[in-house]
């Protein structure tokens, strides 16, 4: 008898991202091709990337994904919000695998089964996962730089400052020696006048360019700035660290009225690529 397999649908294909396959890549191609690849030095260890529709902050995203052309790694670790769903903890995917329209990705197994070992706030569930974006955004741009890759999708329920500092320990001590990539995936402030926006998302940007993940989670926690993905940003700048990285690279910031010309209630966009040098 053979076992049953469990993959996860997409949720928002044809409305964050084109649901045909052909125009979904060819998207993305035009995107990677504009964004053009930065001049970064040192080992990626982790990216910062949005998850707005790619219409709105597909160039940002595509800003970071351009640097992972020719790169192999094991696995990618992607670690989001959850909008839809409040849940107490952080939820690591129970199923095989996620599809887009690209195809399954399949949930990396031995990651998934060191992540949650001994756990009691990272929990194996798909709560958390079923109609969540924020991961769900990120796997077409990795099956088109990457080709065939395993993720481990991570959603955090609650971004409580205790939940994120756990994770970004725990991800530390399963990634050590491992080539594995880590992926924040956040956007900024939402619907502030476009002024307002940029002043709140600057703070945001400096935590982040000087690796103070306790100043952001701070700034968070505090309402001086606000990033709906801000735990899992910080989850990830403190496993990176503990990983070795050493220099943050902003790639690029803008918000949505950078590309409608519509300023009146703006939501930002960050990419930025964590890196380990000599």
């Amino acid at each position: 008898m053979t076992a049953r397999t469990t993959v996860r649908p997409p949720a928002v294909a044809g409305m964050f991202y084109p649901g045909e396959p052909h125009t979904l890549g060819r998207q993305i191609d035009e995107l990677l091709t504009r964004a053009q690849q930065a001049d970064v030095a040192g080992e990626i260890v982790a990216l910062i990337s949005p998850h707005a529709g790619y219409m709105y902050s597909g160039f940002t995203a595509a800003k970071a994904y351009t640097l992972l052309q020719g790169k192999n790694y094991d696995s990618v670790v992607i670690v989001s919000p959850s909008h839809r769903e409040y849940f107490d903890g952080i939820s690591v995917y129970d199923g095989d695998a996620y599809r887009t329209p690209l195809g399954e990705v399949p949930v990396d197994g031995d990651l998934r089964a060191a992540a949650v070992q001994g756990e009691k706030v990272i929990i194996l569930s798909e709560i958390g996962h079923r109609q969540e974006h924020a991961v769900e955004v990120q796997l077409p741009f990795l099956q088109r730089v990457l080709g065939k890759i395993k993720v481990l999708p991570i959603v955090v329920g609650d971004q409580r400052r205790e939940y994120c500092f756990h994770l970004g320990k725990k991800l530390a001590k399963i990634l050590a020696g491992r080539r594995v990539l880590i992926i924040a995936s956040t956007d900024l402030s939402h619907y502030y006048p476009y002024d307002t926006a940029v002043t709140l998302d600057q703070v945001i940007v400096g935590d982040v360019e000087r690796f103070d993940y306790e100043q952001l989670m701070i700034d968070l926690e505090t309402e001086r700035a606000e990033a709906c993905g801000g735990g899992p940003t910080v989850a990830v700048l403190l496993a990176a660290h503990e990983l070795g990285a050493n220099v943050i690279r902003i790639l690029h910031v803008c918000n949505s009225g950078d590309v409608t010309g519509d300023r009146s209630g703006v939501v930002g966009y960050l990419s930025a690529a964590i890196l380990r040098t000599s």
